[in-house]
């Protein structure tokens, strides 16, 4: 499974921004896809996840309200509609696809390669 994260870019805080992760190469349907972020000297952490059927979703805390996850299986693609946008949310935003819509960024096993986003304030 191939994964593209695109959308990425410079924005004031404040603004939105989506996100689009489209897969390939793979059963995308069978696949629970989660957003990682990883700011500048810092781990990647989780922010947002989807299950195969698009019908459970979860957030970190810092961006419950904020942002949300959606995906289109007729499309292969998974978004994040992110809004409010601040200056924390600088970050590279990775999207992943495992078997269960977890946390835990171990349990992912395909992963695409990062679109940056900076928030400027």
């Amino acid at each position: 499974v191939q994964l593209q994260a695109s959308g990425g870019g410079l924005v004031q805080a404040g603004d939105s921004l989506r996100l689009s992760c489209a897969t390939s190469g793979g059963t995308f349907t069978s696949a629970a896809v989660g957003w990682f972020r990883q700011a500048p000297g810092k781990e990647r952490e989780f922010v947002a996840a989807i299950s195969r059927g698009g019908d459970h979703t979860y957030y970190d805390d810092s961006v419950k309200g904020r942002f949300t996850i959606s995906r289109d299986n007729a499309k292969n693609t998974v978004y994040l509609r992110m809004n409010s946008l601040k200056a924390e949310d600088t970050a590279v935003y990775y999207c992943a696809a495992g078997t269960t819509p977890t946390t835990w960024s171990t349990q992912y096993f395909y992963w695409g390669q990062g679109t940056l986003v900076t928030v400027s304030s």
